[in-house]
């Protein structure tokens, strides 16, 4: 963002910042009503009712796979294409549409269908994750480096306010279908899917009525530009391991954002394990939303006024202590606290490190850059469930168990202290 003493710069205009964040309060919704909220539920007891608990568990865990796998390779590839011809915002508007297709048209499918369910699902949920590749990509085209946090932290406060909102509406919905002219929660559940992708389609469009890209080349068809951009990737890749602190965050952030997902995941499941109902677990989830707003934007500010690799760390300290407090949950109160303590930090950690990797990366190549960030987030909770797994093997114990994903924000924590953005700052052209 320009300030009053400079002249303006239509890039870096508030409208269009503004407009860049409400895609995050757009698209969050489908991470928690359809991700987190009522898709794996609804998949057991209306898509795949007719199997086993377990080979239900087994669909659901080899689609998300599935999913992961292809964004895995996919991401660095379409943001490579996306930097060769200034197509981020295409990319985005392509994916965007594919993912808005996907989540409505699971409102049509009927009982026992898990097929066409579990397929509808996968292709929304690559198509989410590409677009973040693009998203997050942009960031540099709204915001002059010193507003990276602020204007990151704005997109992620605005996610879990957006997709915390819409989820609140279709718990309402499932819990008083007469309220809303619905016939039961069966019916509540595949309007929930609707309004996701009507949601997500509308507040897409500011990002793409405020935001400028520069214009695109001219004279390279598509297929030249798959080839093209996969040349570009193979020599990013190269750059990567000649720019140090790249590649030195790059790791660091596995590390510690495999412990974030690892507790984001891990929350539920130990919340089941002790008993606690689906209600408890839904108000948890709509707590880390709510308080993850507010949070999230106080981090921007935080990193503005301190330091954004400070507050990273600040983030961190309190994700190490919520595990290490996990050993002594015993009651759903504490369930909350510990909820509530996730939503202060969950959404500071993504944001920061999403603005501290764009002052570490080339401007022209954020696309294939981000691109990498984005495929390293999908290796994350890869680690942490290993060491759960070992040490509940090696203690008996669940509760120890949960203590070991420490180690994870430990190591990444210190290897992000071995990272200086001043130094790839100047190095970066």
């Amino acid at each position: 963002m320009t300030s009053m003493s400079q002249p303006p710069d239509v890039g870096h205009s508030r409208r269009a910042q503004w407009g860049w964040a409400f895609y995050d309060w757009a698209n969050s919704a489908f991470a928690t009503t359809v991700v987190a909220g009522f898709f794996p539920i609804f998949f057991k007891t209306y898509w795949s009712s007719n199997y086993a608990a377990e080979t239900s568990t087994l669909q659901l865990g080899l689609g998300s796979a599935l999913a992961s796998l292809i964004v895995l390779f996919a991401a660095p590839i379409g943001g490579a294409i996306a930097d060769r011809g200034h197509h981020k915002k295409r990319g985005l508007a392509l994916v965007t549409a594919v993912a808005v297709v996907a989540t409505l048209a699971l409102f049509f499918v009927g009982a026992g269908h898990w097929l066409a369910a579990m397929s509808l699902f996968v292709v929304a949920s690559i198509a989410f994750f590409m677009a973040m590749v693009f998203y997050d990509s942009l960031l540099v085209n709204v915001a002059a480096p010193r507003d990276y946090d602020r204007v990151s932290a704005l997109g992620y406060g605005l996610g879990y306010l957006g997709g915390g909102l819409l989820l609140a509406i279709n718990v309402a919905m499932t819990l008083k279908p007469d309220w809303f002219g619905l016939a039961d929660r069966t019916q509540a559940v595949r309007w929930a899917f609707a309004s996701v992708a009507l949601w997500w389609a509308v507040f897409s469009l500011p990002l793409f009525f405020t935001v400028d890209e520069p214009s695109s080349r001219r004279g390279e068809r598509p297929m030249q530009a798959v080839k093209g951009g996969l040349r570009d990737l193979a020599a990013t890749l190269r750059e990567i391991m000649g720019r140090r602190e790249v590649w030195l965050f790059l790791v660091a952030y596995w590390l510690y954002i495999d412990g974030v997902h690892t507790i984001i995941r891990m929350a539920v499941d130990f919340g089941l394990s002790l008993g606690f109902g689906q209600e408890s677990l839904i108000t948890a989830l709509l707590l880390v939303q709510f308080i993850g707003f507010p949070a999230a934007i106080g981090f921007g500010w935080l990193a503005s006024r301190w330091e954004t690799k400070k507050a990273i760390y600040l983030g961190l300290a309190v994700y190490g202590g919520i595990t290490a407090w996990g050993y002594f949950l015993t009651s759903v109160w504490q369930f909350y606290v510990m909820a509530a303590a996730i939503g202060l930090v969950q959404g500071g950690v993504q944001s920061l490190s999403r603005s501290y990797f764009a002052r570490l990366i080339p401007e022209a190549k954020s696309g294939e850059y981000f691109g990498i960030y984005n495929m390293m987030g999908k290796f994350a909770a890869v680690l942490g469930p290993v060491l759960v797994g070992v040490t509940a093997a090696a203690t008996g114990s669940a509760r120890a168990s949960i203590v070991s994903v420490v180690v994870l924000f430990i190591a990444g924590g210190l290897l992000l202290t071995r990272v200086d953005a001043r130094r790839a700052t100047a190095n970066r052209s």
